[in-house]
């Protein structure tokens, strides 16, 4: 159990019978925790805490609250690496550091936060803001070009919307269900029953599961999301940079909005490396850039653009992982817990876990992924739903 406490919870991750209140034999309970616990007891020892610190423990807990602060930092952080190539070294390799830190700590104990999409959201702002102030009074860059990434920022902002919008929320009541497929089978008889032996009441039942936390039964593929409280349909995974679930509702519109930033980030970083160095080119400027710190304009630029690569480059392997499982057929969900149980098969150097329970080829994979039905704005989803 040692190596699940380094990697964040799953998101359908099985609770332990000591985190469940209505288990009555909890006390009972086998799990490294507690035996650790017991021990301590026995050696009258102190209680064991996770953090090693109260003041990194009352960090973690309150981090929330100065999520302004930190935003507020990020210009000055990128001023200051700014100043010498040095200083950019070290804090553009501790931000991402700080950053996935923040992220296990948040993830670990399933919580909803707004950091990881506001950081997301200033940063792609601020960005923009640098491109309009110090890239385009240059006079490289053409009307067409700023039309270009303008367009870009905006399709992935209303992207980023619809995705938030169509959540996908699976609340079919356990009881109605139920009674639902006790009113199909006791009202097919003769030759409906025969006409109804390859329709869904039967396969509702064979391949529907119960959801123990929202006592729903629940569709296949579908998860229950710790993180977010509720289960939804064809669960891929929780994403932390937009603060919901990605699944059947919203996974298309989710993959338009990485395809799009990363088209349009890549574009921006093009320009602005040919802006700052023109004589370079723009696999090798970001690099080499000669003279590029003589001035403070063109070292915070060229700074940014380093910045932007990281993230880029990010959310690119990203990109590529979601399109390579939807060639397969396999959500995150189902790698994670093939991999758990050893029932998967790694290919592609380990990008992606096959199950082999739902793929029926590479094209008939994309069709079932493009034309799957797609809900719309769930009942639960309103504008406080954006963030």
């Amino acid at each position: 159990m040692k190596w699940e406490k380094l990697k964040p919870p799953e998101p359908d991750d099985p609770m332990c019978c000591c985190e469940c209140d209505i288990y009555q034999y909890g006390c009972c309970c086998d799990c490294e925790d507690l035996d650790e616990a017991f021990n301590r007891w026995l050696r009258h020892k102190p209680p064991h805490s996770r953090c090693h610190s109260p003041v990194l423990g009352a960090l973690i807990d309150n981090l929330e609250i100065s999520m302004i602060p930190a935003l507020v930092l990020l210009p000055l952080l990128l001023r200051a690496a700014a100043l010498h190539y040095l200083l950019g070294i070290i804090i553009l390799t501790a931000l991402p550091s700080l950053v996935l830190w923040y992220y296990y700590a948040t993830h670990r104990k399933r919580r909803r936060t707004l950091f990881f999409l506001t950081l997301a959201l200033f940063s792609l702002a601020y960005m923009y803001y640098l491109f309009i102030t110090e890239i385009l009074p240059r006079g490289d860059v053409s009307h067409l070009q700023l039309c270009t990434v303008t367009a870009g920022m905006i399709l992935t902002i209303g992207s980023l919307i619809h995705t938030k919008r169509g959540l996908g929320f699976h609340t079919t009541s356990y009881h109605s269900q139920s009674e639902e497929v006790n009113k199909d089978s006791t009202h097919l008889n003769g030759s409906i029953q025969s006409a109804a032996s390859s329709s869904s009441p039967p396969a509702l039942t064979e391949k529907w599961s119960r959801c123990s936390v929202c006592k729903t039964m629940r569709p296949p593929r579908a998860g229950h999301c710790r993180t977010c409280g509720s289960c939804v349909k064809r669960l891929d995974h929780h994403c932390v940079w937009i603060n919901s679930c990605v699944g059947q509702a919203n996974h298309r519109s989710f993959l338009l909005t990485l395809l799009v930033f990363v088209l349009t980030s890549l574009y921006g970083i093009s320009l602005v490396l040919c802006s700052i160095c023109p004589r370079q080119y723009v696999m090798t400027a970001l690099f080499y850039c000669p003279g590029v710190y003589s001035q403070s304009s063109s070292a915070l630029c060229f700074t940014c653009a380093w910045y932007s690569s990281i993230v880029t480059g990010g959310l690119l392997y990203l990109l590529v992982v979601q399109v390579i499982n939807i060639s397969f057929n396999v959500t995150e969900r189902e790698a994670q817990l093939a991999l758990r149980n050893k029932t998967g098969q790694s290919r592609l150097w380990g990008l992606v876990i096959d199950t082999g329970e739902y793929s029926h080829g590479f094209c008939q994979n994309w069709v079932e992924f493009l034309t799957m039905t797609d809900a719309s704005v769930s009942p639960r989803s309103s504008l406080t739903d954006l963030v």
